[in-house]
């Protein structure tokens, strides 16, 4: 979890229903993450209700802070123009550090470097029904690779020549792109233009070793070095959907239809009655944001079946 100190209530909201929906049962260890150090009330209080390891670290500067090299002039005209189209967050430095960090730096963390697999969490997040099995376990056992319970639309205006970097990229090295990868679910013409389909990244299971990995690693330099995480607003999302849709083979991603979630204001509900009554879940297929105009799962269930 990526959290502030003034977010202390809302990550132990999360913390807490996790604890009680999943992590009871098997002890995983938390890790916290935090651009200036965690004051000892978030470290106690989120302690306490942690039944695994639990260990609190400090974003590296560099990894966190707009760089030296961006042209500030350029990126705060992109943020007025944000702001004239009424973005979300178009203002926000620090909305675009936590992407950019999300991107490419969070899985190189000192405290993150030993694992392999991940369960990212946010604050004043839900979780609406047990996880009776060990979504680690499965992605090992099945060959996959990401994990998600929510894809949508992204903002076209926050990502103008994010596409444009991406064809570069491949233009480059063609040879990073897998076997079987998911490009229809990311264009609607061969590639040639994004219809702005990702994954909602604020739930994520997925593997680190993905992210570490020549070919993602190269990805997100050949990003970096466009600035459009400043210059624009690239979204983590985005990027790491792009990510996993071409180097990773279609039948390494995974909708975990049986994780009942909610990140207002979008939430995924399982679809079968009985899995809602066997997990106690406390949702419903009637507010479950799965085939809302805006969700892109059945473009991604296309994908899959092609």
């Amino acid at each position: 979890m990526l959290a502030r100190n003034s977010e202390l209530d809302g990550a132990l909201s999360s913390v807490q229903q996790l604890e009680d929906r999943f992590n009871k049962r098997f002890g995983y260890p938390w890790v916290f993450l935090n651009e200036v150090p965690f004051t000892d009330e978030f470290k106690e209080k989120m302690s306490a209700i942690i039944s695994g390891p639990v260990s609190f670290g400090l974003i590296p500067h560099d990894h966190w802070f707009q760089p030296d090299w961006i042209d500030e002039d350029k990126a705060t005209s992109g943020r007025e123009h944000l702001i004239k189209d009424g973005v979300i967050y178009g203002v926000r430095h620090s909305y675009r550090n936590m992407c950019r960090f999300n991107s490419g730096f969070f899985y190189r963390h000192q405290l993150v470097q030993k694992y392999k697999w991940y369960w990212r969490v946010e604050p004043n997040v839900n979780f609406l029904c047990d996880t009776d099995f060990d979504p680690f376990l499965f992605m090992e056992e099945n060959d996959k690779l990401y994990g998600f319970t929510v894809s949508l639309y992204e903002w076209p205006q926050t990502v103008p020549t994010l596409w444009d970097a991406v064809k570069e990229f491949i233009d480059i090295h063609p040879e990073y792109l897998a076997p079987n990868n998911s490009m229809k679910f990311l264009s609607d013409n061969g590639g040639n233009t994004y219809n702005m389909c990702h994954f909602w990244s604020n739930f994520e299971i997925a593997n680190l070793e993905f992210w570490r990995g020549e070919a993602y690693s190269k990805f997100f330099d050949h990003l970096e070095s466009k600035g459009g995480f400043y210059y624009e607003r690239w979204g983590d999302a985005p990027v790491h959907s792009i990510g996993a849709a071409l180097f990773a083979r279609k039948d390494q991603i995974h909708f975990f239809d049986d994780i009942g979630y909610q990140h207002p204001p979008f939430a995924h509900c399982p679809r079968s009655a009985e899995v809602r009554r066997d997990k106690n879940c406390t949702c419903s297929q009637f507010g479950s944001f799965d085939y809302n105009a805006y969700s892109c799962l059945r473009k991604w269930e296309q994908v899959v079946r092609s």
